[in-house]
């Protein structure tokens, strides 16, 4: 007796369309997957964000006083560690 790989899908609708995928792959092959569309960026948009992204946490650093650079960190820590509310 053959092993079994996979186990069958729960839901019917699941079947079904395992059942469909299959008949068509033997009778017209594999479906064809929709052509990819590739996003364009804009280079100027590229070049201004990054030239923002390369300075902005270094003059903040040095804007802020170490008071201020303490607290933030805090609240960023307690934002990602602490208790979350439902």
């Amino acid at each position: 007796m053959p092993k079994r790989s996979r186990t069958p899908p729960r839901d019917e609708n699941q079947a079904a369309k395992r059942v469909l995928d299959r008949l068509i792959e033997r009778t017209e092959g594999a479906p064809a997957a929709p052509p990819a569309k590739k996003k364009r960026k804009n280079p100027a948009a590229v070049a201004l964000g990054r030239k923002g992204g390369l300075k902005g946490g270094h003059a903040r650093a040095a804007a802020l006083t170490p008071k201020q650079r303490s607290e933030s960190a805090k609240k960023a820590a307690a934002a990602r560690w602490g208790t979350k509310s439902r």
